[in-house]
């Protein structure tokens, strides 16, 4: 199989436009924030701030920014606007390739790990790749009847794996409007529940991170819990990597199953109110705030705080990042219907949740399917 750089496929000088200087013409904007919505925006050149590059059908495009997140798109079809895009994509055009299969090229691991050695910036949107240095990457490049046989079978195992992703997502859309149906807005209340500050529905408790330094508060005894083990598809946290020691429980905090873990300090304020219950006990780090009811069912205060996020985020004290310490978060009210209809929710969403887990299973599996033939495929081995 031939191997030839990326310099071979990057579009340099593709043209650029400034929409400013056409207020009137609508055009298809494919910016970044449009990847992470599946569809590009619709927008007049009046609304548009910058220049922005030119683009073709079937050119691939990779995000620059926040490189971790692997953003690549193929263009698709031109409809009645003018296809245009963020000048933080790279572009690549090459009648040698065909598109799809250079796309999954570009967010396979084999990629990948090359492509964060091209990146600099220090944190978030400030982590820059540089385009000169993954133009020097190899791609290797078959011929296009089999490029097109590779890309068809990722393409068959991706959509299997989006499909499971789907039904994750209305399982949890379902959990979602039936709260609403039962209870209404937690915030505006409607139905004119009971509203009562947390602190006197249960016990709020903020995590504790040993000091890293001392290596003897670590060990395998408790399983310590951050903010990423909080807030996943499924509503229990995942397992953590990290353990405390005995002598680290001692300084550390810890919680049993049954309370709800908050994220309560976080990068970006995006990510205050993310919550996850804890099924086992577990200790946590000083990002993340405990809730443990006095009464009342702990999976109806899950859909509460879930339902409640932005409410939540309402009392962070910083506008880009987030932080909500003890006091703060105890006095969050909220909405307290009696205990009856709380476990009547409670049946139901378990129920919604057996489904959920099945697909979640499901969803493990296309996945690590896709994954493997993924990287099977760029070594030559998947057409053999």
């Amino acid at each position: 199989m031939s191997q030839f750089s990326l310099d071979e496929f990057m579009v340099k000088r593709g043209g650029s436009v400034d929409p400013s200087r056409f207020v009137d013409e609508t055009f298809e904007l494919f910016s970044i924030p449009a990847f992470d919505t599946g569809i590009p925006e619709i927008v007049e050149g009046r609304n548009i701030g910058s220049s922005k590059k030119c683009i073709e059908p079937n050119d691939i495009l990779l995000s620059k920014i926040v490189p971790h997140i692997r953003r690549c798109c193929v263009v698709p079809p031109k409809g009645k606007y003018r296809q245009i895009a963020s000048g933080e994509w790279i572009q690549f055009r090459s009648d040698q390739l065909y598109s799809q299969y250079l796309k999954f090229f570009l967010i396979s691991d084999t990629f990948h790990w090359q492509f964060m050695h091209t990146v600099s910036g220090v944190g978030g949107s400030l982590m820059r790749a540089s385009p000169s240095l993954v133009a020097k990457i190899k791609v290797p490049v078959p011929p296009i009847a089999e490029q097109q046989k590779i890309a068809s079978i990722l393409d068959a195992a991706d959509n299997l794996r989006q499909k499971d992703q789907q039904l994750i997502e209305k399982y949890t859309a379902l959990s979602q409007s039936l709260f609403l149906e039962m209870f209404g807005d937690p915030v505006s209340n409607p139905m004119g529940w009971d509203k009562k500050p947390l602190k006197d529905v249960g016990i709020v408790r903020t995590g504790n991170t040993p000091a890293r330094e001392n290596l003897e508060y670590f060990g395998t005894h408790i399983e310590w819990i951050k903010t990423t083990n909080i807030n996943t598809p499924s509503m229990y946290l995942t397992q953590s990597e990290e353990y405390l020691s005995e002598e680290g429980l001692k300084v550390g905090r810890s919680v049993n199953a049954g309370s709800l873990l908050v994220t309560c300090i976080a990068g970006s304020k995006s990510v205050i109110g993310n919550v996850s219950i804890a099924d086992r006990k577990v200790a946590f780090n000083q990002q993340i705030n405990s809730f443990t009811p006095h009464e009342g069912n702990v999976l109806f205060f899950y859909s509460l705080f879930k339902a409640g996020k932005k409410h939540i985020q309402s009392f962070s004290t910083d506008s880009m990042k987030g932080m909500i310490n003890k006091s703060k978060f105890e006095s969050i009210d909220f909405i307290i219907p009696p205990i009856e209809l709380q476990n009547q929710f409670a049946e139901r969403i378990l129920a919604i949740e057996a489904q959920k887990q099945l697909a979640l299973a499901s969803l493990e599996k296309s996945a690590a399917l896709f994954n493997s033939l993924l990287q099977r495929a760029f070594k030559g081995e998947l057409t053999v």
